[in-house]
């Protein structure tokens, strides 16, 4: 499949459309709040001519913008780049050369999905800034299937290997289950009440909805109220972690397409399209969150070169292979995603010595004596008030301390499986991180005078790939180094002393 080299294709006029809807929708739920504020300034007729002719004008104006940003785009895939022309005063013309092209995203928000549109995003995966992305929004779903198989089939090399091709994974709603022990639904438990204060403050109602919720709970104690207010904010954000998930992962997919790549799908609303070169995957990531990990599940991302990211995906999923699921079937996905038969992500570690746990165990009791010690002298100066607060904090965040300290040291361990060095850490999120030893660049060996003293050290093999670094951490000083130095023969070597 080819493109004439003067084939230059634009982008579809609907942009203009979608432009304007979105514009006009956000206008309108900002119109209500502005509209009873300056009804209240003003008066209730002036306001309801300013503020419907507002949406208007800038719903045109905003359409207006977009039809020339629609004339003034064009774009063509010839024999060896894709380039992308914009501007209207200051013209700019990109382009990328189709051998460095690692990745074809597509990407449709709810209205473009029902327009049968789709943003593609192709990417060279540097870490360049925008130079480095050509974004086409919007083209028609078909265009942007055809650009993603002929920037992508070059990529057809055969990966080595006798696991199947096709579906690899599918959803399964039991999954769901998994997605209120996330960390998200507490921080949406928060956020859902931020926003009621927020939304009230807007149109001057904060006082009123304070004054009911103190009406509500006049005859209750105080400690029974701050409870039921927890407990409401849980709610609230188990049924916001659930409808996220919903979002997320509705019609997930997990493929591997013939040619080596690998191939999501998801989302409900906002579908999503992720394509990632079997030759430029470098390992996987087991990522066990607390409460997940609690549950036996685990989330599978992926460690690749060359996956592009923007702004928006910075804090997303999108190097995620699997959402979580049990550990076990994390474990055969990872082993089929890698081509191993058994996945290196379960072999067996090294541990660390009691040297590393004695470091853990420090750190707990000074992040909880601290503020505490803090919170007694205080009260011993002002108030026996923060005298009982220290004595609580004390009594529930030591224990709590201490148990996290030692799961954290039980995490700690490192291995060489074959291809494949292991490294895992953490408790609140802890990671078990398989890395091909081909794809390991550089080593970086961290001993501070505290770890010198207690005989331990902390070595991290730097690669090109997903976080770029990966961390054997409070290793046994000797084991540490025989591990970088047998994981990559040669590359330390030079740096060592035997005795």
């Amino acid at each position: 499949m080819s493109t004439p080299a003067d084939d230059w294709r634009r982008l579809d006029r609907r942009t203009v459309l979608v432009t304007a809807l979105v514009t006009a929708g956000v206008l309108l739920g900002a119109a209500v709040p502005v509209a009873l504020a300056l009804a209240g300034r003003f008066g209730t007729g002036r306001a309801l001519v300013w503020v419907p002719a507002a949406v208007v004008v800038l719903t045109v104006c905003s359409a207006g913008v977009d039809y020339v940003r629609w004339r003034r785009t064009r774009y063509r895939v010839g024999a060896e780049r894709v380039a992308l022309h914009t501007g209207l005063l200051l013209v700019k013309e990109r382009s990328l050369a189709q051998e460095r092209i690692r990745s074809v995203d597509l990407t449709a928000r709810p209205l473009l999905r029902l327009l049968g549109l789709v943003t593609v995003r192709i990417g060279t995966g540097e870490h360049a800034g925008s130079d480095s992305t050509l974004e086409l929004d919007p083209v028609t779903r078909a265009e942007g299937e055809r650009l993603r198989r002929l920037l992508l089939e070059r990529a057809a090399t055969g990966a080595t290997g006798s696991h199947r091709e096709g579906e690899l994974s599918a959803l399964n709603l039991r999954w769901i289950r998994y997605a209120p022990v996330s960390f998200v639904a507490p921080m949406l438990g928060g956020a859902a009440a931020g926003a009621v204060m927020q939304v009230s403050e807007w149109v001057g109602a904060q006082g009123q909805v304070i004054a009911w919720i103190g009406d509500l709970f006049r005859d209750t104690p105080l400690l029974w109220t701050v409870l039921l207010l927890v407990v409401a904010a849980v709610v609230a954000g188990v049924v916001g972690a659930l409808a996220l998930w919903v979002e997320m992962w509705w019609s997930y997919r997990l493929e591997r397409e013939p040619g080596g790549t690998l191939r999501v799908r998801r989302g409900l609303f906002t579908s999503r399209s992720v394509s990632i070169e079997e030759r430029r995957l470098r390992g996987v990531d087991l990522v066990e969150p607390l409460g997940v990990r609690l549950m036996g599940a685990a989330r599978l991302d992926a460690i690749t070169t060359g996956l592009a990211k923007d702004d928006e995906e910075q804090h997303g999923a999108h190097n995620t292979l699997l959402p979580a699921v049990p550990r076990a079937l994390a474990d055969t996905v990872a082993a089929d995603v890698l081509r191993e038969r058994v996945t290196p992500t379960g072999t067996a570690l090294t541990g660390h010595p009691r040297a590393a746990r004695r470091r853990r165990l420090g750190w707990a009791l000074w992040s909880v004596l601290v503020p505490v010690a803090v919170l007694a002298v205080l009260g011993a100066l002002l108030t026996p008030v923060l005298l009982g607060i220290a004595l609580a904090c004390a009594v529930v965040f030591l224990p709590l301390a201490v148990l996290l300290a030692l799961d954290a040291y039980r995490a700690l361990g490192h291995a060489v499986d074959g291809a494949y060095l292991v490294t895992r850490s953490g408790t609140v999120r802890r990671s078990t991180a398989a890395l091909e030893r081909a794809g390991v660049i550089g080593w970086t060996v961290r001993q501070s005078y505290f770890q010198r003293r207690a005989g331990l050290l902390s070595v991290t093999a730097t690669t090109a790939a997903g976080a770029g670094a990966y961390t054997a951490y409070d290793t046994d000083a000797s084991e540490g180094l025989d591990f970088a130095a047998e994981a990559v023969p040669g590359l330390l070597e030079p740096f060592l002393e035997r005795s």
